[in-house]
């Protein structure tokens, strides 16, 4: 008997067992693509908006400067000794190399903790 022949239930149980796997896909999507992109712009954001003067940045074309001026829309940076001015919009800045991301301020402190201290009756120390 082919495959195509097989009766399928009638009723409101046919349709929940095709919304379900539906509705987990979306989700699916959602938690694996547009949430953790849509964080990204957000600290991007914060990044753009917490820039101060003395700040050193990057541009996304790589240009790499000191911010002189900030303004709402604009900031002005200074790219070489030899004081050469450019004024960028505040989205064209990538990274703010003067302070580094949350996660690695975070993995810097753990890898400055405290060595391990011997126990008192430990048999490596010397008397």
């Amino acid at each position: 008997m082919p495959l195509f022949y097989i009766a399928v239930p009638e009723g409101s149980a046919s349709m929940m067992s095709l919304l379900i796997p539906l509705v987990l896909m979306i989700a699916l999507m959602y938690f694996l693509m547009i949430r953790p992109e849509n964080k990204r712009k957000k600290q991007a954001e914060e990044m753009r908006n917490s820039l101060k003067k003395g700040d050193q940045i990057t541009t996304i074309g790589g240009i790499v400067g000191k911010i002189v001026q900030v303004t709402d829309e604009n900031i002005i940076i200074e790219t070489s000794d030899d004081r050469v001015r450019m004024e960028l919009t505040k989205w064209a800045v990538s990274t703010n190399n003067s302070n580094p991301p949350a996660d690695a301020k975070k993995a810097k402190k753990t890898a400055e903790e405290e060595p391990a201290k011997l126990e008192d009756g430990s048999d490596s120390e010397t008397k």
